[in-house]
Order: structure tokens, then sequence, then C-alpha cells
């Protein structure tokens, strides 16, 4: 079972000087089997937002698909990246990793001349933000589900930490979040 702090804290107040640590320390104390701690998004910083893609330049010249799209990041000025992926149309809402932004496996996003035009960033996939396996393209959003310019990192919770638990058979009621928050609870004294 994999069970979220943020979700956790849904159901029970942990004071911030409680580490992960002890929760799963708590956790073990009462007879639960923490398997894995995993910080999830301890390698991605930002700047990270939510970004309208406003216009889409085929560049045909090169063996596979590129793209030189404008993004408004709720800046000023349009923002220009070059993208490989095809999965997105002017009007999409995607996340962008700006100039600055350090993505998983020590990525870091820079300004840079590519395919005779200068990317200022980086359209992104979930796999790319280290949230998911896919890779077959960019994620999307539907327009006015975020705020344009938002911090895209808070607005898809991407930094978390998740407990790996083994649940035993008799325990059945903390293969929900509110049976393990209930144990955690119990466990910490709150």
């Amino acid at each position: 079972m994999r069970a979220p702090l943020s979700w956790i804290e849904e159901f029970v107040s942990i004071p911030k000087s409680v580490t992960p640590e002890q929760i799963s320390d708590a956790l073990i104390r009462v007879g639960f089997e923490v398997e894995e701690i995993i910080k999830q998004g301890a390698d991605l910083t930002g700047p990270l937002v939510f970004a309208k893609v406003l216009s889409i330049e085929e560049l045909k010249e090169h063996k596979k698909p590129i793209r030189y799209v404008g993004l408004d990041c709720g800046e000023k000025e349009t923002r220009y990246v070059i993208c490989g992926a095809t999965n997105f149309d002017v009007g999409d809402v995607i996340v962008a990793a700006l100039p600055g932004a350090l993505l998983p496996g020590n990525f870091s996003i820079g300004a840079r001349e590519t395919y005779g035009k200068t990317s200022n960033g980086m359209i992104c996939s979930a796999r790319e933000l280290g949230i998911g396996d896919d890779h077959s393209g960019i994620m999307t959003f539907a327009e006015g589900t975020v705020a344009i310019g938002a911090d895209a990192i808070q607005g898809l919770m991407i930094k978390d930490v998740i407990f790996d638990i083994a649940v035993n058979p008799d325990r059945g009621y903390a293969l929900s979040i509110r049976g393990v928050a209930r144990e955690v609870a119990g466990a910490l004294d709150l």
C-alpha cells in the first residue's frame, strides 16, 4: 500500500518537526512493515509553471518532428521553446520547465541554441518530471483547470513523501489512507 504523506495529513495533523523517518519508525512500532520511504520530487527544483501554447511552428527540415512553440508562461513576453513531441495543439495548457529548473536525473534547464532557434525552457512529460512512466507525450491540461504562470510543482503536488507499507491480511483497514492515518495518529500520540 502506498500512502502519500499529504493524504495522511488530510486526516491527522502531524507536526512539521516530525520527520518521515520518525513516522516510518512509529508505523514499524505498531506492527507494520514500511518497505520504502519514497521522497518524490526531492531532485526537482523550479521554476516549473503551467503555460498555454500560443503558437506552433513546424521545423520540417529535420529527420524527426521538431516544433518551435510559443508559450504564455504568465510573463509579459511570449517564451519560445523547441519541442519534439506532437501530442499538443495551440490552446493546450502544458507544464514548462524554465531556465534554472533542475529535473530528475540532474538535468539542468537553460536557454540554448538548437535547430537554429533559441529554446528558453522545456515542455515536460510526466516521466521527465519524475511523477510517472509515461513518456509518450507531453502532459496537457484543459484550459481553465489551472492558472497560467502558476507553480506546477505545487499545483501538481509533485513533492511528497510516500510510504510503501506492507499490510498484513488481518489489518485490511490499513488498505485505506484513513486506516493508515489512524495508525500514524495512534503511534505518534497525536
